[in-house]
Formats: C-alpha cells, sequence, structure tokens
C-alpha cells in the first residue's frame, strides 16, 4: 500500500483505484506509447518502399496523368498566332507543375497528414485537437489519453497560444472554420463527379482521330456506357481490382514520356526554351487572351489534390518517390513534345495527344488512354465515398449506408446511396455539355477552390500543429496565392461557360451538409439542457419507481454525460424497465481510428443494485460500426470487465462511487449524494415494488495479486451471472426518434430550413437503427416532440 499511496500523491486526481488499475496490467502505458508513435516511427525496407511507391501510381496520380488529353485544347480553343505563343504556354505548364505539386503538396502540405490520412477533414481533426473549434462539445479529457490522440501543449505566451485562444474565442470563427471545410470537401465531391466526365470522353474522342466523321454524339454514347460500367463495378470495391491499377497507369506514364521525348526529336526542338521563365512574362504580354487562357493551363495540375486526399494507402515517401522519379519527368516530357508537335501542325491542337502518335500505336494507345481514364475516375469517385464518411463521422451529412469493400484496407468503402446519385449527375454532365471543353471549365473552377481551402487552412496548421515562425506561414501564404489567384481569376471568367457547374453543385450539398448539422447541434443542445438529474435518479429507489423486468435495455443517446431526458420521457410512458440498463453513447472523435480495445468507455450510474451502467462507444472518422454481432458482444464484455475490475477495486474505495475513466463532476455528485445513497437504497428495501436481485452463485473465483479474495469472488460472481442471466432473457435496443421543430416566432429562413428541408432530410436517410445495426425484433423507438 506504501507504493500506491505515493504515486497517488503523485497524481492526486487519479486516486488509488487507478493506481490499482495500473499495476493489474502493467505494460499498457509502454504499449500506449508505442501505439502513439506507430505512425512515425514506422519505417519501411527499400524494396518495400519502391513497391508501395509503384502501387502509388495507380491510386494517386491517375487524375493527374490523364490530363495530357485534355489541356492544350482548352488552352487554345481557338487559332495559334504563332510559336512563341505555345512556348509561353508551355512554359507556365513546367511552372505550373513545379510550384504547385511538386513544392507546395509533395514537399509541404502532405507533412500535414493526421497520423498518415490526407485531406480536407484530416486537416480539421488535427485542428480540433489542438483548439476546442468543435461545434458539438461532446467531447471528454478521457478522450485526450487515446493512442491515436496527438497534440501539443503550449507556452501562454507563445504565438501559437494565442492563436489557439483566438479562434477558441468567439463562435462566429468556429463556425467560419467548419463551412471553410464543409466547402472544401463539397468542392471535393464536385471534382469526383467532374473527374469521370471529362476523362472519359476526353479518352474516347480518340475515336473521331481515326474516324473524323463520326459525330460527336457517338463519343457521348460511348462515354455514356463507359461511366455506367465504371459505377455498376463499385460494389466489387478497388480491392478486386487494385491489382491491374499501377501497372496500367504505370504503362501509361511510359508511354506519355516516350511519346513526348519522341515528339520533341521530331518536330521542334525550340520549344525546350519554355523552361526559361522570361517566357512566362512574355506570354502575359499579350494581353487578355493569355490570361484567360489560364483556365485551361490549370488543367495540367488537376489530380493535384489527390497526392493529400488519398494518402492514406502509402507513406508520405513512397508518393515522394513515385512523384519524382516518374510522373514529374513522364509530364513535362509528354506536355513538351505535344507542343513541339502542335507547334509545327498548328491546326491539330485538338486532340493533339491522338494525332502525334504514329498510326499503327494509335488503337493501343487508345486502349491504354481509356484504360487509365477510368482509373483516374475510380479513384476520385473512392475519395467521395470517403469525404462522405467522414462528414457524416462529425454529425454533417444525414446518414447513408457504408459499406467496407476490403479487410486489408481500412479506408476502402462504398455507399450505395452516393453511388447512383453519382452517376447520374456525371452522365447528366457529359450528356448535357457534350464538349470537354465546357466541362474543363467546371473542372477548373473545382480543382482551384479545393487547392484555395488547403492554403487557407494550413495557416492554423503551421501555427499551431507545426508552431512555425510566422515569416515562414507567410511565405507559404504569400507563395501559395501568387500562384492560385491568377487561376481563381481565370475560372471566374468562365463561370457561364460551364463554371458554374461545381459552385451549384457545392452549395447544394453545402447546403444539405450545414442544414443537417445545424438540426444535430439543436438536438444535442435539446440532450444537453433536458438531461435528468442524477439525484432524481437517485430518489427513484433500486427500482427505478418500476417494475424490472428480465432483459439487458440498451438505451441509446447523443450524450456522453448525464442521463438522456428520453429516459425519464420512456418510464413516465411505460409500466416496466428492463432488470439491467445500459445508456450507451455512440459519438466520432477527430482521430482517424480508435483502436478496438479503447473503443468503450463503463461506468456505473448510481449504487449497485440500480444495475445502471453508462457506456460510451468512440470512434475515429475511418470507423465504421460494422454489421455484424461484434458491437453487441464488445459492449457486453466491457461491461463484465468493468465489473470485475470495480470488484477488485472495493477494497481500496467505495464501489458506488466508482467509474472507468470517470468525468470528475459526476463523481463529485455522486460523492455529494453518498448519505441520500445510503437512505434511498434503505428506502428501497420497504418498496412496494419488489427491486431486482441477482441470483446466487458461489462456484468462482477472483484472482488479485495472487492471493483469492473470497468478499469480492462473491460480489463480482452474483452480479456476472446477473448480467449473464439478463443478457440470456433478451436484448432490447431503445432509441429516441427526437424530432425538432421551429418555434411559432421564429424567422421565415429559420422554419424552412428545420420544418421542412430538416425534416426532409430525416424522411430520406438511413434510420438509427440501420446504421446501428439493430435487429428488428429487438427495436424500441421512443418519439418525443421539441421546439428550438
Amino acid at each position: 500500500m506504501e507504493t500506491i499511496s505515493s504515486s497517488t500523491n503523485e497524481h492526486p486526481h487519479k486516486g488509488a483505484m487507478w493506481e490499482l488499475e495500473r499495476n493489474i496490467d502493467p505494460p499498457m502505458d509502454a504499449e500506449a506509447g508505442r501505439l502513439r508513435n506507430m505512425y512515425r516511427q514506422k519505417t519501411y525496407p527499400t524494396i518495400l518502399l519502391l513497391q508501395l511507391a509503384f502501387q502509388s501510381l495507380g491510386v494517386v496520380f491517375g487524375d493527374l496523368g490523364t490530363s495530357p488529353l485534355y489541356v492544350f485544347s482548352n488552352i487554345f480553343p481557338h487559332e495559334i498566332e504563332d510559336t512563341e505563343q505555345i512556348i509561353g504556354a508551355l512554359s507556365l505548364i513546367i511552372y505550373s507543375l513545379t510550384l504547385i505539386p511538386l513544392v507546395k503538396y509533395v514537399f509541404i502540405v502532405l507533412r500535414a497528414n493526421d497520423n498518415g490520412q490526407g485531406g480536407t477533414f484530416a486537416l480539421y481533426s488535427l485542428l480540433c485537437r489542438h483548439a476546442k473549434i468543435n461545434i458539438i462539445p461532446n467531447q471528454h479529457r478521457t478522450d485526450e489519453e487515446l493512442t491515436t490522440y496527438s497534440r501539443h501543449t503550449y507556452d501562454e505566451k507563445s504565438l501559437a497560444a494565442k492563436i489557439k485562444r483566438w479562434l477558441e474565442g468567439h463562435q462566429f470563427r468556429k463556425n467560419a472554420i467548419l463551412i471553410l471545410v464543409l466547402f472544401g470537401a463539397c468542392m471535393a465531391v464536385g471534382d469526383g463527379i467532374l473527374t469521370p466526365a471529362i476523362s472519359v470522353l476526353s479518352a474516347t474522342g480518340g475515336i473521331q482521330v481515326e474516324e473524323p466523321r463520326m459525330i460527336n454524339d457517338v463519343v457521348v454514347i460511348v462515354s455514356v456506357v463507359i461511366l455506367i460500367g465504371l459505377f455498376s463495378m463499385q460494389h466489387y470495391g478497388t480491392d478486386k481490382v487494385s491489382w491491374l491499377f499501377a501497372p496500367i497507369v504505370f504503362i501509361w506514364f511510359i508511354l506519355i514520356g516516350v511519346l513526348g521525348a519522341v515528339n520533341i526529336y521530331t518536330y521542334d526542338r525550340s520549344v525546350l526554351k519554355a523552361f526559361n521563365p522570361i517566357y512566362v512574362y512574355r506570354y502575359f504580354k499579350r494581353g487578355k487572351t493569355s490570361w484567360a487562357s489560364l483556365g485551361g493551363i490549370m488543367l495540367s495540375i488537376t489530380g493535384t489534390e489527390a497526392l493529400f486526399a488519398d494518402l492514406s494507402y502509402f507513406p508520405v515517401q513512397a508518393i515522394q518517390i513515385a512523384f519524382t522519379t516518374v510522373v514529374f519527368p513522364c509530364l513535362l516530357l509528354q506536355y513538351t513534345g505535344q507542343a513541339a508537335y502542335i507547334a509545327t501542325y498548328k491546326k491539330n491542337v485538338s486532340h493533339a495527344f491522338y494525332y502525334s502518335l504514329p498510326d499503327r500505336i494509335l488503337w493501343p494507345a487508345f486502349a491504354v488512354a481509356t484504360a487509365a481514364a477510368i482509373v483516374s475516375s475510380q479513384a476520385t469517385i473512392s475519395a467521395t465515398y470517403s469525404i462522405i464518411k467522414q462528414a457524416l463521422a462529425v454529425g454533417c451529412f444525414p446518414r447513408v449506408k457504408i459499406i467496407h469493400t476490403s479487410k486489408k484496407y481500412l479506408g476502402q468503402i462504398y455507399s450505395p446511396d452516393i453511388n447512383w446519385i453519382l452517376m447520374v449527375l456525371c452522365i447528366a454532365v457529359t450528356a448535357g455539355f457534350k464538349k470537354q471543353s465546357q466541362i474543363a471549365n467546371a473542372y477548373g473552377t473545382a480543382v482551384i477552390m479545393v487547392m484555395l481551402v488547403t492554403t487557407f487552412l494550413m495557416i492554423p496548421i503551421m501555427l499551431l500543429v507545426w508552431r512555425s515562425h510566422w515569416t515562414l506561414v507567410v511565405l507559404f501564404t504569400v507563395f501559395s496565392l501568387v500562384v492560385e489567384i491568377p487561376y481563381l481569376t481565370a475560372v471566374m471568367r468562365k463561370i457561364d461557360q460551364g463554371g458554374w457547374v461545381p459552385l451549384v453543385f457545392a452549395v447544394a450539398i453545402l447546403l444539405v451538409m450545414y442544414v443537417w448539422h445545424y438540426g444535430t447541434l439543436k438536438r444535442y443542445e435539446f440532450e444537453m439542457h433536458s438531461k435528468v438529474s442524477m439525484a432524481w435518479i437517485l430518489g427513484l429507489g433500486p427500482s427505478l419507481g418500476l417494475v424490472r423486468v428480465p432483459g439487458i435495455g440498451l438505451v441509446y443517446t447523443e450524450l456522453a454525460r448525464g442521463v438522456p431526458h428520453i429516459f425519464s420521457h420512456f418510464i413516465t410512458n411505460l409500466p416496466a424497465i428492463h432488470s439491467a440498463l445500459v445508456f450507451v453513447c455512440v459519438k466520432y472523435l477527430p482521430v482517424y481510428t480508435v483502436p478496438t480495445d479503447e473503443r468503450f468507455l463503463v461506468k456505473r450510474i448510481g449504487p449497485k443494485n440500480f444495475h445502471m451502467f453508462r457506456c460510451v462507444a468512440r470512434y475515429g472518422y475511418k470507423d465504421i460500426h460494422k454489421k455484424d454481432d461484434d458491437f453487441e458482444k464488445m459492449l457486453f464484455d466491457s461491461l463484465l470487465l468493468f465489473v470485475r475490475l470495480e470488484s477488485m477495486m472495493e477494497e481500496y474505495t467505495d464501489s458506488d462511487e466508482y467509474s472507468a475513466l470517470a468525468d470528475q463532476q459526476e463523481l463529485n455528485e455522486v460523492s455529494s449524494n453518498a448519505r441520500s445513497i445510503a437512505e434511498l437504497s434503505s428506502y428501497a428495501s420497504h418498496d412496494s415494488i419488489v427491486p431486482v436481485r441477482s441470483p446466487e452463485n458461489n462456484n468462482g473465483r477472483v484472482m488479485l495479486s495472487g492471493q483469492t479474495t473470497t468478499a469480492a469472488f462473491e460480489t463480482v460472481g452474483d452480479e456476472v451471472a446477473f448480467l449473464n442471466s439478463c443478457r440470456d432473457a433478451g436484448v432490447v435496443h431503445i432509441l429516441g426518434n427526437t424530432v425538432i421543430r421551429a418555434r411559432r416566432d421564429s424567422g421565415l429562413v429559420k422554419k424552412i430550413a428545420i420544418n421542412y428541408l430538416y425534416a426532409f432530410l430525416r424522411k430520406i436517410c438511413r434510420e438509427n437503427s440501420v446504421i446501428f445495426n439493430v435487429p428488428h425484433e429487438s427495436l424500441l423507438n421512443v418519439g418525443q416532440v421539441f421546439y428550438v
């Protein structure tokens, strides 16, 4: 006991019970430390790193690699004046590829990952861990003890601490960051709609090179058929066909690299002058036409955001190796070779890639280009599923079905609801525009918006997470905006020529996301404000003032603390409640995953003979509530483990006041009512309703430090047997069906948002029972209406 006492003095807020738990499982802290640093410490042998770099070609670089199919035709939709105009455009392409994908993303932005996860929501999760900017405040201090939860502490006078306080100081700033993240996510979803359309349509356009008399409608029909096949195969998952992706894209890059080198040698080597940046200046001196062509030049860097969004599949070093050794040089060769061909044959700028091919390899190249376009489309479609899943995890998207398609890769998922919506929109864009030039304008708008969102989110990341000096942050911001703002102004000039499409998509999706998030926030606030006090629960006595029927009741709630209002609503209207009650809170945290052995937190509510517990199930934005019995089984196993551990603690602390990783505020509440508990327990023994009694069991043993503790055995044996008998009697899932309505005196906008739009989304989205995979025969819905 001396060791426990001395250690307790070092951790006054933990107590002897916490120290004893550490002594029971001593390796846990060391293992937690290893897990916490697992990603940062992970190294790869050279051979494996090269293999991963090769595989990354198929997942990450397909979109960027198919850009040569349509870049020059969008830069020069009209007549080309002279060769110097071509050299100037090529110079802009070269330095755009160098500054944005190579410098900004490969060597800077890729470092801003969340334990290997990339994308807009990964940046947001990093910010949420380092500053309290979560709109729904359902996090708890124990969440910070997760092995995947990493954050920094700051000196109060440091710039990072001041930025942190500034972000946390006003609700408007938190909302602004959330809207910025959601807008970037919406634009990325728009990218997922437009990438298959422009990639497939540009690839199939090669048919017209061989058959010039073929009308454009035939090309559109072929593209639509390919797109239908592509979306119809999504339910198989990329894991089933991903082994083909890397070889296809690798062959494509080798093809365009070799073809580019041959074209440079064959046609006009003077285009090599484009590596001199002076030609960028000369290009802009040509007037408004050059500025307007920036929208086409920007298409050369489309797919760059995939470097970051698809980071979860590969380590940073693998992507860096693949880009610098294969992707970047092959793209430079291809664009330079196309420029050399166009300089010689200025009228063949449309489909210049196919025109520059030797006749005998036209059809093989067409097949490879079409396959590469499908691969690039697959990557953005899969990224869209991940974005929707992440938005759902933070309460910003209606509940849709999410399916794991791979047992090996956590990030490979499929959503049938989203898949068919994407297919309809993608076909509508392809058939509606018909020409890839208009789709290219829309595509460019989506891409530059995502890049700008990433730039603005990197500012607080560099200040809070990296703790960079402010001069470096300013340099990065200025460097990024100097390149991206001109592109933004160029695509804004083409809003009426197709650029409006991603903006319409983004506004519609953003409206859905924000209204859903607003409704979710209001529901959570209602739960918080109307939760039942502990004193009221204690006043009910062991029987809770009702008949206790055999079985376990799992009461689902959004609260991680307190007893939900749904419980009082339930027992007010029904005359019975189950023998054992577990209040289950399923919540998502700003981490990419929660290790399975850290998923559940369990505590007791009230005295032992109440048989009431709380269980918090924690998930990361990459985790999925799987459709099997694992959740219920893991929850029950965690409950039994808690009961056994609690019994071992009895000789050191009052078990009625014990809670595993409990909230200090609730501990104080129970402690202050200790006398009331004793009185109420005494009262309960004379209650007219017979309280629940545990079955007798005298056959088990509990070992603690090599000793047999008979008293502890009798307590834990009785309760474990009681809980097992309750489980055998049946498990009932009690879900709250809370309906929110706008007050009569609310404004018109609020009434439309809550009473119509949010209500409509609730009707068409999947029920919680489907998301939690609750058997229909075990489901009990409790409805209630409240006004906001």
